[in-house]
């Protein structure tokens, strides 16, 4: 697949790019894509969630009644899981959520993202830019040129442009990564893609 190259004002360069086979062209694993998302989420997590059992309530430990000839069910304490204020059955405690993908598995999970990208042609190839100063404005003019103004975007950099950065900082749905720290998540969780020239060669190292 080819595609033009533009600038940032979204005109034409003239030039062409193939999209290499490999990356943008191959057949979409979607148990591969499930893999990777859900360790994608699954390390976001903090899991710092916890409730308190029966033996960290604060409270009185006296058995509140005999043991047997109530009629009732038995009970230890005001602690007792049952009553208002008792501590909590199987609660949550902190925990590690994250898991390991092969490193393998995890590029042929962005290379099928990439290519649901490439069928849908939601991928835009820009010739490598800087600003001059880092500004807000800019960055907008830039996504409206492309007709892109209010679409969720993320602009991958083959290298780190610190005013490029800060401009699309402050700009609604819009996210700026570099070529290697693309992952499946961030690709499939965007409208188009905006891939610089460099970029696109860094995908391929």
């Amino acid at each position: 697949m080819k595609l033009e190259v533009v600038n940032k004002q979204g005109q034409s360069t003239g030039k062409q790019v193939e999209l290499p086979e490999e990356l943008f062209g191959v057949e979409p694993n979607d148990h591969v894509i499930y893999l990777a998302v859900k360790q994608y989420l699954a390390n976001q997590r903090q899991g710092t969630h916890k409730t308190k059992e029966r033996g960290e309530i604060k409270g009185s430990t006296k058995k509140i009644k005999r043991q047997k000839g109530t009629g009732t069910a038995r009970a230890g304490s005001m602690k007792n899981p049952l009553f208002r204020g008792g501590g909590r059955i199987f609660g949550p405690k902190p925990r590690d959520y994250s898991f390991k993908v092969n490193k393998k598995t995890k590029n042929v999970a962005r290379n099928s993202a990439l290519s649901i990208k490439a069928r849908e042609e939601r991928i835009i190839i820009i010739e490598d830019f800087d600003f001059d100063v880092p500004k807000t404005k800019d960055f907008v003019s830039l996504l409206k040129t492309l007709e892109l103004d209010g679409k969720k975007v993320m602009m991958v950099l083959g290298e780190n442009s610190r005013n490029v950065y800060l401009s699309a900082r402050n700009v609604p749905k819009s996210n700026v990564v570099l070529a290697d720290g693309l992952n499946t998540y961030s690709i499939l969780n965007t409208h188009t893609l905006i891939l610089s020239e460099s970029a696109l060669n860094g995908l391929n190292n």
